[in-house]
C-alpha cells in the first residue's frame, strides 16, 4: 500500500490530528500519545491491511505497521503540522498511571535513537570479527577512526538522551542536551583527571565520570521540567529568550553534578548489581522466566523499560537479561520456518513466513513473526515459551553476557560472550521451536480480519469440496482486468483468494455457475453464490462502494435462493455509482479455502454473459 494513503488513513482512525499529543516511533511501530484513546477506530485499524496490530500500553496507542514505518512516520509528519512542543493534556494522560507515563517517557527517549543505536552497535560487531579473523590491527588508524563511529554513540549518551528527553517532557531539548553535555566537557571531565577532591561554592562534588550513563540524565531532565516552567512563570517574557536557559543551566549543572548524578549513576549500579544477583542465585530461572516472558513485554511495547538496565550492565562489563531473552527472537524465526515447512498448500502464508524469518535473521526485527503468525494461530504461543525458556535457561546458567547495544541477529554473535555457548542456546532454540511447530502444527481456525470482515456482512465460512474441474462462467459483461491491478490492497493481495476482476459495461450480475445463494451482502453491493460442488465464489460490485449504503443496489435474490448458471441476481446503477466517485471494477474471488485449487484465467480481453471465465482444477 503506498505510504502516504496509509499514513492518511492511520491518523483518520486514530481520531484525527488533533486527537494527536505526541508520535513516535521504533523499529516497527507508530507510538501515539492520544488526547482521548476512544475516538480512534482500534477495530478498524486492525483489520487494515496495512496494519499488523494494534496495542494499547504504557499509555501510548501503537500501531503496528512493520519495518518501513518510518516510511510511514515521515508521510504523517509531512501531511499535518503537529506541534508537539505545546503543553497538552488529553483524557488519557489524567487516567494513567505513574508507571504507564514513566514506562511512556522511557519508550518515547529511546525511540528516536533506535535506528543509531541499532546501527554503531552492528559496527561495534564489525570491529569484534574483523581482528578475529586478521583483516583488521586493534592498533591501527582505521580500528580507531571506525571505534569512534561505534562508540560516539553511547559514550556521549547523556546528550543524546537529554535532546530526546527534552522532546518527549516538551522542554527547551537543546537546554536539556547542554546539561548532558556540561558532564561531559573537559573541565568538568579534567576534574578527575587532577586527582583532589572537587567543590561547587565549598559543596564537594562526587567524580563520576557519566559517559554512557543513563539514570542520572533522565533524573536531571526530570527535574529540569519543573524548573523551566517555574522559570518561564516568574521571569519576564522579554528576556526569557536568554535568562531562562542561563539561569537553567547555571542551577543544573551544578545540581546535576553535585546530587542528581552521583544519586543516578549509584542507582543505576544498585540496580544492575542487584538484577545480576537475582541471575547468580538461579541462572537457570532466571533464564526461563525471561525467554519465555520476553515477547510478551514486546507485544506490549514495555521492553524499553530495560533498557536503561541494560545499558548499565553494558557499561558494568556486559547484560544478562538481553543475553537471555535473545533466545525468544530465535525460537520466533524457528516457528515461521516450521509454518514455512508445514504450509505446503498456503502460499500466501508460506510467503509470511519466509519473508518474516529473513527479517528476523537477518536485521532482529520480528513484529511481523508474533503478530502475522504466533498471535494469529493461537498454538503457537507455547510452542514459542517453551523452546525460548529453553534457550534462556542455557545462557542464563552459563552466564551468557550482552556486551554492546545491537539488535540480536545473526551478525551480533561476537557480542555475545562467550559465544560459543550463546550460538549452541540459540540454535537449539531454534530447532526445538521449528520441530515443535512442524510436529504439532498450527491452527487454522482463528479469525483474521478477513474472516471477521466476512462474519461482519454474513457471508457463509468456506466449505469443503472434492471438485477435480470446475468452470466459472463470467457474472458480468465487460473487459477482463488482473487482480493484482485491483485499487484495494485486500483484493489485489489475494488475501481473499484467488480470482480475477471484470470493469462492467452494463450494470447486471448474472450467477457464474448452478448453485445457491450464500450471502447477499446488506448494502446490495456483493453477493456470494455457492456451487453444487461447494466451490465458494464472492463477486463484489465496485471498490469501497460499502460506502454507499445501498444506494444505486438492487438485489434480485436473497440468502438460500437456487440459481442456475446465466440466471439476473444483482442490478445496479452503473453510471450514477460511478457519478458519485466509486470505481466500479468488479472483483470475483473463490474463497473456498480448505483444499489448494489451482485457478486458470481465459486469456481474453474482455467477457459476456455465459462466457467461461476460471477454470479451477
Amino acid at each position: 500500500m503506498d505510504n502516504k494513503k496509509l499514513a492518511a488513513e492511520i491518523v483518520d482512525l486514530v481520531g484525527g490530528p488533533d486527537n494527536i499529543n505526541d508520535l513516535v516511533h521504533c523499529a516497527t511501530r507508530l507510538r501515539f500519545n492520544l488526547k482521548d484513546s476512544k475516538k480512534a477506530e482500534r477495530e478498524a485499524l486492525e483489520k487494515h491491511p496495512g496494519v499488523l496490530t494494534v496495542v494499547h500500553s504504557g499509555g501510548q496507542f501503537q500501531v503496528v505497521i512493520g519495518s518501513h514505518v518510518s516510511d510511514v512516520y515521515k508521510e504523517i509528519m509531512k501531511a499535518n503540522s503537529f506541534d508537539f512542543s505545546k503543553e497538552t493534556q488529553g483524557q488519557d494522560d489524567k487516567n494513567a498511571s505513574v508507571m504507564s507515563k514513566v514506562l511512556e517517557i522511557i519508550s518515547g527517549a529511546f525511540s528516536p535513537l533506535i535506528p543509531v543505536m541499532a546501527g554503531a552497535g552492528m559496527i561495534k560487531v564489525l570491529l569484534t570479527v574483523l581482528p578475529m579473523l586478521g583483516w583488521l590491527a586493534e592498533d591501527s588508524s582505521t580500528f580507531k577512526v571506525l571505534a569512534a563511529a561505534g562508540n560516539s554513540v553511547f559514550y556521549f549518551f547523556p546528550i543524546l538522551l537529554g535532546i530526546t528527553l527534552g522532546y518527549k517532557l516538551k522542554v527547551n531539548p537543546y537546554v536539556a542536551g547542554a546539561i548532558g553535555a556540561a558532564l561531559m566537557e573537559p573541565n568538568f571531565t579534567g576534574l578527575m583527571a587532577e586527582g583532589s577532591e572537587a567543590a561547587f561554592m565549598g559543596v564537594p562534588i562526587v567524580l563520576v565520570d557519566y559517559a554512557t550513563s543513563v539514570f542520572p540524565i533522565f533524573i536531571a531532565i526530570g527535574i529540569y521540567y519543573f524548573l523551566e516552567k517555574l522559570l518561564n512563570k516568574i521571569i519576564h517574557r522579554e528576556v526569557q529568550l536568554f535568562l531562562v536557559p542561563m539561569v537553567a543551566l547555571m542551577i543544573m549543572v551544578p545540581l546535576t553534578a553535585i546530587v542528581f548524578g552521583p544519586i543516578g549513576t549509584y542507582a543505576g549500579t544498585w540496580i544492575a548489581t542487584g538484577i545480576s544477583w537475582l541471575i547468580g542465585v538461579s541462572g537457570i530461572l532466571s533464564g526461563i522466566i525471561i525467554g519465555a516472558g520476553y515477547t510478551f513485554l514486546v507485544v506490549f511495547g514495555l521492553h524499553w523499560g530495560l533498557a536503561p538496565i541494560t545499558l548499565e550492565n553494558i557499561k558494568m562489563g556486559g547484560d544478562p537479561i538481553e543475553a537471555m531473552a535473545a533466545a525468544t527472537i530465535f525460537a520466533q524465526c524457528g516457528i515461521a520456518v516450521g509454518i514455512y515447512l508445514r504450509a505446503k498448500h498456503d502460499k500466501e502464508l508460506r510467503a509470511l513466513a519466509s519473508s518474516s524469518t529473513l527479517t528476523g535473521l537477518l536485521a532482529g526485527v520480528t513484529e511481523p513473526i508474533i503478530y502475522g503468525l504466533i498471535l494469529r494461530f493461537k498454538r503457537l504461543i507455547p510452542i514459542l515459551m517453551i523452546s525460548s525458556a529453553v534457550g534462556g535457561a542455557i545462557n542464563g546458567h552459563f552466564g551468557v553476557k550482552y556486551t554492546a547495544y545491537v539488535f540480536h541477529n545473526i551478525f551480533s554473535f561476537p557480542i555475545e560472550k562467550p559465544m560459543h555457548i550463546f550460538v549452541i542456546s540459540v540454535t537449539l532454540t531454534f530447532i526445538l521451536a521449528l520441530a515443535l511447530t512442524y510436529i504439532f502444527g498450527y491452527e487454522t481456525k482463528n479469525k483474521t480480519a478477513v474472516d471477521e470482515e466476512r462474519e461482519d456482512t454474513d457471508a457463509l465460512a468456506p466449505q469443503p469440496t472434492d471438485l477435480k474441474t470446475e468452470s466459472i462462467y463470467s457474472p458480468l459483461i465487460g473487459k477482463i482486468v488482473a487482480l493484482k491491478d485491483v485499487k484495494d490492497e485486500v483484493f489485489a493481495s489475494g488475501a481473499m483468494g484467488k480470482g480475477i476482476a471484470i470493469d462492467p459495461s452494463v450494470g447486471e450480475v448474472y450467477s457464474p455457475v448452478d448453485g445457491k445463494v450464500a450471502a447477499v451482502f446488506p448494502t446490495g453491493h456483493a453477493i456470494g453464490v455457492t456451487t453444487t460442488n461447494g466451490t465458494d465464489i464472492l463477486i463484489h460490485v465496485g471498490i469501497d462502494t460499502v460506502s454507499l449504503k445501498g444506494k444505486y443496489f438492487t438485489p434480485l435474490v436473497k440468502e438460500g435462493d437456487a440459481v442456475r448458471k446465466g440466471d439476473k441476481i444483482l442490478e445496479f446503477d452503473l453510471e450514477k455509482i460511478k457519478e458519485a466517485g466509486y470505481e466500479t471494477i468488479t472483483p470475483m474471488i473463490i474463497t473456498m479455502s480448505n483444499k489448494e485449487v489451482d485457478v486458470f484465467e481465459r486469456e481474453v480481453k474482455s467477457v459476456g454473459k455465459n462466457d467461461v471465465l476460471l477454470t479451477l482444477i
